[in-house]
Parts: structure tokens; sequence; C-alpha cells
């Protein structure tokens, strides 16, 4: 089983940054990738970026544009999304997760609000 926590959102003004960390605890055997989902009020849930835990191999949804960028620590046991450039359209609720042929294991979510 895997635990998943988010952090790091908040409030900050177009144009700015935020580091998203996500804290995982449990056995990751069998995980093969790791990955950012967001949802915006009304909207369906979106991949934001995800990566491969063999190779740190990373792919980025269209919207990104060079925006964001994900890695991982292996001896923290962590991932993070280094958000730059924020927009308005931005806002959401940024979820972690993680699994092996599918996202099974998720966080609960941290808000992030891109606003002047």
């Amino acid at each position: 089983q895997v635990q998943l926590v988010e952090s790091g959102g908040g409030l900050v003004q177009p144009g700015g940054s935020l580091r998203l960390s996500c804290s995982v605890s449990g056995s990751m055997s069998g995980i093969y990738a790791m990955g950012w989902y967001r949802q915006a009020p009304g909207k369906q849930r979106e991949l934001v970026a995800g990566i491969t835990i063999s190779d740190n191999s990373a792919n980025y949804a269209d919207f990104v544009e060079g925006r964001f960028t994900i890695s991982r620590d292996n001896d923290n046991n962590a991932m993070y999304l280094q958000m730059d450039s924020l927009k308005p359209e931005d806002t959401a609720v940024y979820y972690c997760t993680a699994g092996a042929t599918a996202y099974d294991y998720w966080g609960q979510g941290t808000q992030v609000t891109v606003s002047s």
C-alpha cells in the first residue's frame, strides 16, 4: 500500500511560482510511474505531468508549455512539481498519484489559486 500526501499549494499572483511536494510512504514495489493531476471547479480531472520510476522519464500535458518541471527524490521518497509563470487558468486542486499499469493511489490534493 502506498500513501501520498501533497503540500505546497497556496495563493500566488499571475506570473508567480509554486513548488508542490508529494511525500510517499509505504512500499513502492511494483509502482511504474507517478504523476500530478489537477481538477478545476466544474471540470474533469486532467493529467499535468508524469514521471517513470525506473529512469525518471517525464511527460507533460500540452498546456504546461515548458512552465512546469516534475522531479523525484528517491532518498527522501518524494516527488515535486515546480510551477513557474503561473496563469489564472492553472487554478485547481492538484493531486499526486502513483501506480503500476494505472494510477491506483491518490493523495488528498492541495489547492493552487492563481489570482491578483
